[in-house]
């Protein structure tokens, strides 16, 4: 089992850091492809329209929800004021 604190970036020697400079400016830079970028972007929309279809979120009970725990605060309110 190695012994000392772990090795990091942060903590490499200059070796390191001279090879990793050395490195990021002979790879040759990434390359983003838009029609795959465009894909994603249509399937994401898609997935999310799919699951508000499948699992729709009504007004009315988003605002019978928020209703209930508003009464439910009230409520808790009104018994700590009175057991003062």
């Amino acid at each position: 089992m190695p012994k000392g604190p772990a090795k990091t970036r942060e903590s490499a020697g200059d070796d390191y850091h001279r090879a990793l400079a050395e490195h990021r400016q002979t790879a040759p830079p990434r390359l983003v492809d838009q029609d795959i970028v465009m894909a994603v972007e249509r399937q994401t929309k898609g997935m999310r329209e799919l699951s508000a279809r499948a699992f729709p979120e009504p007004e009315s009970v988003l605002d019978e929800e928020l209703a209930s725990i508003e009464t439910a605060r009230g409520r808790c309110r009104s018994e700590g004021e009175v057991s003062r």
